[in-house]
């Protein structure tokens, strides 16, 4: 937001410095980024002083230049050569002297210097109009009125003062402060000084012969409408002041009735709009909702299909204008308007800012209605900008105000305790201090006690709703630099829980990184269209998009998102992580969680020379999903067949009953939201559940076994749908103590095989480290094997 301090010296009387008072803005929370010098007109007349002409010669060796004497106001007069057809003596005239940059309206500035012209010294420059930059004549030197004072700068003569412009990074809950009367609220309470407003007491009626009819059909979306007319008005060039006003906070000048309702949109922060009063159809005004699909040219000849929802202002045949957005191309103020109707609204923020976002338009004006304007402003700022209409515009005012304002915005009653203001700011700030600040805040306190204020808080002020945001003012213009800092600080340490989240997040994070794997980080808002469940998604109420108008229930969409960006420009090997949250309501509870996701895509490494390409395939994943497993010392999971839809086939691995972690190849329904090409492999761990499973981890020191370790192989046939899972299980109940590990090492199906039968070899290690396990003993362990899985899966062991 761009404010200008000459701008704010007409709110408030004040003879701090532009750095003084950009050190205010700061300190008081409206941060200024840069402070910028503005020059009315390039060079801002700098050594350019008011001289007289004494006399004046012919030159000796030019039929055309002359040579005069000025006075300048100092000791000695001046010997300038002048070509000017209109130079005389007697003349007040602008002088550039020895030394001085001079700013031309056209080319580029030039520097004064000592120099002979035709064998005669010149001593300076007897000024024209367009060699300053004062304007575009270049017929003569400028002549000056009689009482034009010698000596002095010609800057003070043409009132040429230097501005200062502020960039101030505007946070989005301080729409207080939107304007230069905004922002000169909070420099006077500052500086406990008063508020001087627009004088608007010239208002008056001049004639009510141009009624328009108002109407206002959707008021929950103009709470508040206002509007008048004036007629006989000339659309021409703004005044310069106007314009230089403009031009310091970056604003184009247009014509002198735009202008005039852009700068009073500046000024006090209500936005405002002319419309071209005789081509409103009916002579009448309509504020409500157009049908779905209506087609609307706006001021930038662009057609805009409406939503139902945008509030349009209308006449009685169609459209005009988006609503506290944009104007339309067929109602504005054009060069040929001699009558305008003039209207000041408070609408409502949401359905502005719904609208904006719909179309994706930014203006000045919909900047400050969807944060929050004051609705106590609108009559006010009306008669302000009538009145400044008239004078650079003329023209009379020709209807009554109309002000449809069926629901009053009410202020927000706050209670405020003093001890609650010490213990929250941390220091004791005198009781008539802190009413002094309320008060220079436009709060008013309706009564108070020896320990609490009752207050009202005007409805302009959207960020103060409860009495800790009354606190937050009291202590920003009380000033952060005052609050006392001791040299000591007293803390009570508590011991946090181990191991800490980010420890063990960081752990993985090195082991994925190690293997390859790029850490991604997505957006939680996601679109509804990626939701199975739409009923337990959590919605956004306000959205920015329709892409962002949920919270992401699954880590798959944002990580298959990536993958699709990255393939798409010629990067498909993929190998991604991302810790994140997750969100889902049900019963009205929000639910949210804590997750962590691998993704792996294309091939495993590129073709080489001596090797082909090697896609990435399930059991890649499966080795990386044990692998993390392992590191984090996470044993005894039960493999069970995932049953998600968003997975063609894969694996839960089941801890406590619970899933731990859900992996496999992602299903072709799911990659085609996404616009996926190529097989994706996806894990999506619990993070919350792997912290309460390391929490609990406890390693224990055990000697390597000095005894061998002894392997048995078993070759058999099964059912197809018998599992290693469930052969693994059969194995460790059988030998609880001496089997360490089984392995399967080989699987067969085929046609010389009997139908509904596969062959699988499994392997057994079995190592006792106490002692060296005989023969007898393997054998035994091995007879049992073989009989649990006879027994119980029916298998036929194959000598």
């Amino acid at each position: 937001m761009k404010i200008s301090y000459n701008w704010l010296k007409e709110f408030i009387n004040t003879d701090k410095t532009p750095q003084e008072i950009s050190t205010i803005l700061t300190g008081t929370g409206l941060e200024v980024e840069s402070v910028e010098k503005v020059q009315a007109i390039p060079g801002g007349l700098e050594g350019l002083v008011i001289g007289f002409i004494k006399e004046t010669t012919q030159h000796p060796n030019a039929d055309r230049l002359k040579v005069t004497k000025v006075d300048i106001g100092g000791a000695e007069d001046l010997q300038i050569v002048c070509g000017a057809a209109n130079v005389a003596a007697g003349q007040k005239v602008v002088v550039a002297v020895v030394g001085t940059t001079v700013h031309p309206v056209t080319g580029e500035p030039f520097l004064i210097k000592e120099s002979k012209i035709r064998g005669e010294v010149s001593m300076g420059m007897i000024c024209a109009e367009d060699e300053i930059g004062l304007g575009t004549d270049h017929a003569g030197i400028m002549v000056l009125a009689e009482d034009a004072k010698v000596g002095s700068p010609a800057k003070d003569y043409f009132n040429i003062a230097d501005d200062y412009m502020y960039e101030i990074g505007l946070t989005p809950n301080r729409a207080d402060a939107m304007s230069h009367l905004g922002t000169a609220r909070d420099i006077a309470a500052y500086l406990k000084t008063a508020i001087t407003k627009p004088d608007i007491a010239a208002f008056k009626i001049d004639t009510a012969s141009r009624p328009i009819e108002i109407v206002v059909e959707n008021a929950a979306a103009a709470p508040r409408y206002a509007g008048l007319t004036i007629s006989g008005l000339e659309v021409k060039e703004s005044p310069q002041w106007l314009k230089e006003r403009l031009a310091v906070i970056g604003v184009r000048s247009i014509n002198n009735v735009v202008d005039a309702t852009n700068f009073v949109l500046h000024d006090l922060g209500q936005p405002l709009h002319a419309f071209d009063a005789d081509a409103i159809r009916g002579n009448k005004v309509v504020v409500k909702n157009c049908a779905e699909g209506t087609i609307f040219k706006t001021l930038d000849d662009v057609e805009r299909k409406l939503s139902a929802d945008d509030l349009m202002i209308c006449d009685a045949e169609g459209p005009m204008c988006i609503a506290g957005v944009f104007g339309g191309a067929g109602s504005g103020v054009k060069a040929t308007t001699t009558s305008i109707f003039l209207e000041s609204a408070y609408f409502n923020a949401v359905s502005v800012r719904k609208t904006a976002k719909r179309h994706s338009l930014k203006t000045d004006a919909s900047f400050r209605f969807e944060r929050g304007i004051d609705p106590d402003m609108v009559v006010f700022a009306l008669k302000r900008a009538a009145l400044l209409i008239k004078e650079v515009a003329g023209g009379t005012i020709s209807s009554e105000i109309i002000d449809l304002y069926p629901n009053p915005v009410a202020p927000f009653d706050i209670d405020l305790s003093y001890a609650t203001v010490h213990r929250l700011i941390g220091q004791v700030i005198p009781h008539e201090e802190i009413k002094s600040i309320i008060t220079a805040l436009d709060i008013q306190i309706v009564s108070e006690s020896a320990d609490r204020l009752i207050l009202k808080v005007p409805p302009y002020r959207v960020d103060v709703t409860r009495d800790v945001d009354v606190i937050e003012d009291i202590l920003r213009i009380y000033g952060y630099n005052n609050i006392y800092i001791p040299t000591q600080v007293r803390a009570s340490l508590s011991a946090s829980p181990r191991p800490e989240k980010d420890t063990v997040q960081n752990l993985l994070s090195d082991l994925l990184t190690a293997n390859g794997f790029n850490e991604i980080m997505s957006n939680s808002l996601t679109k509804s269209a990626y939701s199975d469940k739409l009923d337990s998604a959590v919605k956004i109420l306000n959205p920015l998009s329709s892409d962002l108008d949920v919270m992401r229930q699954t880590m798959l969409f944002s990580g298959l998102e990536a993958i699709a960006y990255n393939a798409n420009r010629q990067n498909s090997n993929i190998k991604f992580y991302e810790f994140g949250k997750v969100y889902s309501i049900k019963d009205d509870k929000y639910n949210e969680s804590q997750r962590f996701a691998i993704f792996m895509s294309g091939a495993t490494s590129a073709a080489q020379w001596n090797q082909k390409a090697a896609s990435v395939t399930f059991y890649n994943l499966k080795a990386i999903v044990d692998g993390i497993l392992q590191k984090l010392n996470i044993t005894d999971v039960t493999p069970e067949d995932c049953t998600c839809k968003k997975m063609a086939y894969g694996i839960n691995y089941v801890k406590n009953n619970k899933v731990l972690v859900k992996f496999g190849a992602v299903a072709k329904d799911a990659l085609k939201k996404v616009d996926v090409e190529q097989e994706v492999f996806y894990a999506d761990f619990s993070f919350d559940q792997i912290m309460q499973l390391v929490k609990k981890n406890k390693i224990v020191y055990q000697e390597i076994s000095k005894f061998p370790a002894v392997r048995r192989d078993l070759s058999m046939l099964i059912d197809k749908n018998v599992t290693f899972n469930q052969l693994k299980q059969i194995a460790q109940r059988t030998e609880r103590k001496l089997l360490k590990e089984v392995t399967v090492f080989d699987v067969y199906q085929g046609d010389k095989l009997p139908e509904g039968k596969k062959s699988y070899a499994l392997s057994f290690t079995l190592q006792d480290v106490e002692k060296t396990l005989t023969d007898k003993a393997i054998d035994a362990i091995m007879q049992k094997l073989i009989y649990n899985l006879e027994k119980e899966v029916g298998a036929e062991i194959r000598k």
